[in-house]
């Protein structure tokens, strides 16, 4: 299987999403610069955090428009392959609208980088299948613009169509106020495409992709991915 992880510039986790392609899953992966084009051999292609173009304007603003992203809009659109956008990577992906939403400043103001409890929601998609549903897992946030938002019928359909995929809980799964770092409507953490091709997650599995990082949590979203490849 082969993976492309995507570099713009302000990208700051792209090496960490290749280690964990790499070292820890031992696939073949490859960075494609921001300019490139041409995804057509690439089975998931990944859109990691960081601060795009440096955030100028509002979070994935700009990235929206690199040329890269006219190819990545063709490539979930045609489902030839997977695309999963982590923490600014989400970000670009509302803003390409290829999910529906916005992520919009945390409710405090304030950036947050913690250990998140998530509960999985959905687990027949090609990013879960190895996740119990219900199954509460443990994942890092870093971000400034967290907070999920869309319209209240964007929310409907999105319960409606089991879109929603990763939700804030505490240790237990209890899906509250107080576990709820940014203020996301629903405590929404992620969510994918109606086609479940494409998924957008505001936590980073990648930093919780082998054990000498503190935890095993991430590797389940990059094993399921294999999975439904295999």
């Amino acid at each position: 299987m082969k993976f492309g992880v995507i570099i713009f510039p302000g990208s700051n986790c792209d090496y960490d999403c290749f280690n964990a392609v790499k070292r820890v899953l031992k696939q073949n992966v490859e960075f494609i610069w921001h300019k490139d084009k041409k995804l057509d051999h690439y089975d998931c292609v990944i859109i990691p955090g960081g601060f795009s173009y440096w955030d100028y304007l509002r979070a994935g603003a700009i990235a929206r428009f690199a040329n890269v992203m006219e190819d990545v809009i063709k490539y979930a659109e045609s489902e030839r392959g997977l695309v999963i956008g982590i923490c600014n990577g989400f970000q670009i992906l509302t803003e390409a609208g290829l999910l529906p939403g916005a992520l919009q400043r945390n409710r405090h103001i304030k950036f947050i980088c913690r250990n998140t409890y998530l509960r999985c929601e959905n687990n027949k998609t090609p990013f879960t299948n190895k996740f119990r549903k219900g199954q509460v897992a443990m994942m890092p946030i870093a971000h400034g613009e967290g907070n999920y938002t869309a319209d209240p019928a964007t929310i409907k359909e999105l319960e409606r169509n089991k879109q929603v995929i990763f939700r804030y809980c505490d240790e237990k799964g209890r899906v509250t106020d107080e576990a709820n770092p940014n203020g996301s409507i629903g405590n929404i953490a992620g969510i994918c495409s109606k086609k479940r091709n494409v998924l957008g997650m505001m936590p980073h599995p990648e930093r919780v992709s082998e054990l000498i990082l503190g935890g095993i949590d991430g590797k389940s979203i990059f094993e399921s991915i294999l999975r439904q490849k295999s």
